[in-house]
């Protein structure tokens, strides 16, 4: 590998994984979010009798909704579910939030899609995700816990939980149609990119 590669290329590589430099402001940020009081619900199609409560091998965490409001326990999740972690700091996040929005609008009432806002002060989050149209319900991790917890250190991640509880943790970025696909393989719903 050239020497002159490797500077930018470190750069790169860092650049998801870098804690942003702001401070928290007032909580009174607007947010453009959903709020997360139905997240604990089976989503409509689901089947109750196999609907999950609880994602089966998330941590036992509590994280914020950014909306405010109780913390919602992940073990009290329902699936099936995808859970998408990102910042407003995290390039390929960028480009994989208005994917993983078109996906909470397609799927709307067969699965419950997630964002867990990580390591952003809530302004940076809030002006992000207004700025790129996303509204489905999305928790808060400053601190990062949930990422920590999953033993990953970039973003994106995502989660794929399955209406028996049972998570994948993906640790890439994705396109529509890679989304789509790891959708139907870890979740049993079908939602066409």
């Amino acid at each position: 590998m050239r020497p002159a590669l490797i500077p930018p290329l470190v750069l790169l590589l860092a650049a998801c994984s870098a804690p942003p430099p702001a401070a928290e402001p007032p909580p009174e940020t607007v947010s453009p979010f959903d709020d997360c009081a139905a997240l604990a619900a089976s989503p409509p199609s689901a089947a109750p009798e196999t609907s999950s409560r609880g994602a089966g091998n998330l941590p036992e965490l509590s994280l914020p909704c950014f909306t405010g409001g109780r913390p919602v326990a992940l073990t009290d999740l329902r699936g099936p579910a995808v859970i998408n972690m990102w910042a407003s700091w995290c390039g390929p996040c960028r480009e994989e939030l208005p994917v993983v929005q078109r996906l909470a609008e397609r799927a709307e009432g067969r699965l419950h899609v997630i964002g867990v806002d990580v390591g952003d002060s809530r302004e940076a989050a809030a002006s992000f995700g207004q700025a790129r149209g996303v509204t489905f319900p999305t928790l808060y991790d400053r601190d990062r816990k949930l990422l920590a917890a999953l033993g990953k250190v970039t973003l994106p991640v995502t989660v794929f939980v399955d209406t028996a509880g049972r998570g994948y943790v993906h640790p890439l970025p994705v396109d529509a149609r890679k989304l789509s696909e790891l959708v139907r393989t870890h979740t049993g719903v079908t939602v066409t990119p």
